[in-house]
């Protein structure tokens, strides 16, 4: 079962949008068992993509993405504080080729469910007997007035790495000292939930080294946020005074934006930011809502044991957009997501049992290099969701010892080490 004919492979190469298919020893390959395209190569769409291949060769792999390299979010904060490179973060999909995994550089147009096709702009449509779909998150332009993609080249939401996280570094190296940077930390559900206040801490460890009279102010849609208390200990005991943050009980809500003044508006008051950092509401990647994959929430239902959609059959969604009961949005669950989606499509194509899956999440957070915190849990199927796993699960003691805390940050820089070469290598 080939996935192009040469007719295909010649079109496709014509086309601007498509640029990896140089060597393509696979194509017109006979005896494929099935064909699966994979929608997106981030944390859960490589992982589904690398794991389907090793879990049985026989499957036709083709994973789409846009961008020709990977660029990690997960330790982009250190970029903020100076202590990382973007390049340290990025990632090109050459292993994945190794593995025999088709690797197309394309834009989504959308999944066509009916037909079992994905189609890709400027090429031709990708046949499939299982779509896996990971295209992360979309922002909620709409949400703020004001902020939109143009807005955010003025205060840059940095929370897709790249360009926006060096927009935002750029602009604190600019700042004079005694400046204010606020931060609009997203209600839920949003991507990583200890994101901002990691972010926070970072910027403040830049700050204090740099610009030791300026202040962090973090202005929170919440009423509570992902280990509190850790963090305002963290901060307290690193930063002194210089982080504050405002819960969304207490007026910290951002409703607008004017970003060329510099102003951000809450319910009752008016904010003069020399630095802001927008992290807009969020919801499914649009090439979710544009196949019909997303509910009334914005995100996407699926079945929790198998994470095919509730939607549309024989298409699965992993990652940030799917609906995984108590699972985080974070790039660890998406790791493990696109593990569990793996196995499940390779044991449908094998005519196996389905396994009983089993689902796992750490998020480190770095207050200083030499302060780190964690979260973790192990998860189960139950009752038709994904729940936690009592007496698996927790965060850092309160009381950690300083000598706790400095593992805790090696082992975050391990983690991503190893989850980075578990994507590409």
């Amino acid at each position: 079962m080939s996935q192009l004919n040469r007719r295909t492979f010649v079109k496709l190469a014509g086309s601007a949008a498509v640029l990896s298919l140089a060597g393509t020893p696979w194509l017109a390959r006979a005896g494929t068992k099935a064909r699966v395209v994979v929608v997106g190569g981030g944390y859960s769409g490589a992982i589904a993509a690398k794991y389907l291949r090793m879990a049985d060769p026989g499957i036709d792999v083709t994973l789409v993405e846009k961008n020709s390299k990977f660029i990690s979010c997960p330790s982009s904060n250190e970029v903020l504080a100076g202590d990382r490179t973007i390049d340290s973060l990025t990632f090109g999909y050459d292993g994945l080729k190794g593995h025999g995994v088709k690797v197309v550089h394309g834009e989504v147009e959308a999944i066509d469910a009916a037909n079992k096709q994905v189609k890709v702009k400027g090429g031709d449509a990708l046949k499939y007997d299982y779509a896996v779909v990971a295209p992360g998150i979309d922002f909620k332009w709409e949400a703020i007035d004001g902020y939109d993609e143009a807005a955010a080249e003025l205060m840059p939401h940095a929370w897709k790495a790249g360009p926006q996280t060096l927009l935002l570094r750029k602009q604190l190296e600019a700042m004079p000292d005694g400046g204010v940077v606020f931060i609009s930390a997203p209600p839920n559900p949003f991507r990583c939930p200890p994101g901002p206040y990691e972010r926070a801490a970072q910027i403040a460890h830049y700050l204090k080294q740099h610009k030791p009279k300026s202040k962090v102010m973090v202005l929170d849609h919440k009423t509570k946020f992902s280990k509190q208390g850790l963090f305002t200990a963290g901060w307290k005991q690193a930063y002194g005074d210089m982080i504050s943050w405002v819960s969304g009980a207490e007026d910290g809500k951002v409703m607008a934006v004017d970003a060329k003044k510099g102003l951000l508006i809450t319910d009752f008051s008016e904010h003069k930011a020399d630095v802001a950092n927008i992290i807009p509401p969020q919801r499914a990647g649009a090439v979710a809502t544009r196949s019909g994959l997303v509910d009334d929430s914005g995100w996407c239902p699926v079945d929790q044991r198998t994470f095919e959609s509730s939607l549309h059959k024989d298409v699965f969604v992993i990652g940030d957009s799917c609906i995984a009961g108590a699972m985080p949005k974070s790039a660890y669950a998406a790791n493990s997501q696109g593990k569990v989606c793996a196995a499940m499509i390779a044991a449908r194509v094998n005519g196996r049992e389905e396994p009983e899956p089993s689902y796992v999440n750490t998020c480190y957070s770095i207050v200083t290099p030499d302060y780190g915190i964690s979260v973790a849990a192990v998860y189960q199927y139950k009752d038709g969701k994904i729940v936690a796993v009592e007496g698996a699960s927790g965060v850092s003691p309160s009381d950690a010892s300083p000598e706790i805390r400095k593992r805790e940050a090696v082992y975050q820089r391990s983690w991503f080490n190893n989850i980075t070469a578990d994507m590409f290598t």
